[in-house]
């Protein structure tokens, strides 16, 4: 696990994913920063993070989201996720996944829209009423629709295609 501030002196928090990545030793990540900035935003989840959160959260909400990233989920607070939805619906995606793929159930494009939110996936059983469980199948039979390898990337397809 690592937790990485996107600005520091000698590179930036972007520039240590993007060499992790590029030797295959990138550990789950959080950036952090005190700048609302989609296109940090953006540029980190293309690098591999897998969390984003302003600094003002409170200790509690990092506790939180170090164990969501741990586990493997994908978490961008609610606060940063608007602002990124939108940078994203009017750029143009430059991510390989299927030409045609199948369609989400309504129930799908319900877990899918929780996930845009940046909800865990206890908060969207709790949302919906379901077990956890079927909350994890509902998100691996979104990626493999939409043809992505991770939840990110499933919001991204899903804003091209109009699910959310």
């Amino acid at each position: 696990m690592v937790l990485l501030d996107v600005r520091m002196p000698v590179m930036t928090g972007i520039e240590v994913i993007e060499r992790l990545a590029a030797n295959g030793q990138l550990p789950p990540t959080i950036l952090l920063t005190t700048f609302d900035d989609s296109e940090v935003v953006i540029a980190g989840v293309r690098g591999g993070a897998k969390g984003f959160l302003l600094k003002d959260v409170t200790f509690e909400t990092l506790t939180e989201a170090i164990r969501a990233v741990a586990r493997g989920e994908t978490l961008i607070r609610p606060t940063v996720t608007e602002r990124v939805v939108k940078k994203i619906a009017s750029a143009t995606p430059k991510f390989e996944s299927l030409d045609q793929p199948d369609p989400l159930t309504r129930r799908e494009v319900e877990v899918l829209r929780l996930m845009a939110g940046g909800y865990s996936n206890r908060e969207i059983a709790e949302a919906l009423g379901t077990s956890e469980g079927t909350v994890k199948n509902h998100a691996s039979s979104i990626l493999s629709k939409l043809g992505v390898r991770d939840r990110t990337r499933a919001v991204l397809k899903g804003l091209e295609l109009g699910y959310i």
